[in-house]
């Protein structure tokens, strides 16, 4: 009987049957303000906790790093210029920046609880810039081309629509009869615009439009692709030039050596052979007489 009361007591522990609440919540789940304005974050825990219960706040950001906003009941250096706490747990801030955009935990822990969180996630609104786009003039059919735009200032992260002349281009070409035949991806989170295999019906005045709930549309300069076909003539006239070049020049070199007016090896040979004579290491001058010299020395010798 004892042990069957033990496992019943556990179970009503386990399950917050026993009375005690150890819920951490807030009144701002989900705040949106816009860039240089004020917002306030909330958070409220149970009598439980105990006196001893520990408030913290951590701001993790769209890459998935976390730093500290509060800790030990202070706002930490990079945002103590900035934002204050109020009614010992919730947070003030005066004026946020996209970079302020992420998810906001409030963490409360005690010796009678492990701890336990409350999730604000802050959209920081920024209205879309003229976006930046890339866009090729010239594409030969049947290669891929790729269609770029990208505009790094809008919060929260804008749409990307793209137009073909006045006719927006549907993000999903299967869903529209005027574009069963289309062939083109378009990701409207990244602005990509892709044509696996160009053809002629591509080509046309392109541009890019991005959008937000935090202001008014922007779109890029709108710029002319055109697809045309491998100038193969072009290509074989190049190839039949460049032989005439070589055989112009082989019977340059043919000519010219013909009529002598390259030098011959033989008589390079010569003149470097007959360029210098070293005088005799018994001095005088050269011929005869320098032998005849040479004998008396010898017969005055002997």
């Amino acid at each position: 009987m004892g042990r069957l009361v033990s496992l019943l007591l556990f179970l009503c522990a386990a399950t917050g049957l026993d009375g005690k609440s150890f819920d951490v919540t807030t009144t701002t789940p989900s705040p949106k303000v816009k860039e240089n304005q004020g917002v306030d974050m909330t958070c409220s825990y149970g009598a439980d906790f105990g006196a001893d219960a520990r408030v913290e706040w951590i701001f993790e950001d769209s890459k998935g790093s976390e730093s500290y906003v509060m800790f030990d009941k202070k706002i930490t250096e990079p945002y103590a210029d900035r934002v204050s706490i109020y009614s010992s747990t919730n947070l003030r801030f005066s004026k946020v920046t996209s970079q302020d955009n992420g998810v906001y935990y409030c963490g409360v822990s005690s010796a009678s609880s492990p701890t336990k969180k409350a999730r604000v996630v802050l959209t920081v609104l920024v209205p879309p810039s003229v976006p930046t786009c890339g866009i090729p003039q010239t594409v030969t059919t049947n290669t891929r081309a790729t269609l770029t735009c990208h505009d790094p200032n809008g919060s929260p992260p804008p749409t990307y629509s793209w137009y073909k002349g006045t006719t927006l281009l549907p993000a999903d070409p299967s869903t529209n009869v005027a574009f069963k035949n289309a062939t083109y991806k378009l990701d409207t989170k990244t602005g990509m615009l892709v044509f696996p295999s160009v053809t002629k019906m591509d080509t046309g005045e392109y541009y890019c439009e991005v959008s937000n709930e935090a202001g008014p549309s922007q779109r890029c300069k709108s710029v002319k692709m055109e697809v045309r076909d491998i100038n193969t003539g072009g290509i074989v006239a190049g190839v039949i030039f460049g032989f005439l070049l070589l055989g112009l020049l082989i019977f340059g070199l043919w000519f010219a050596n013909k009529k002598g007016y390259l030098p011959l090896k033989t008589e390079s040979n010569k003149q470097s052979s007959a360029a210098y004579k070293p005088p005799s290491v018994y001095g005088g001058g050269g011929g005869e007489e320098d032998d005849g010299d040479f004998k008396q020395k010898s017969s005055f010798v002997v």
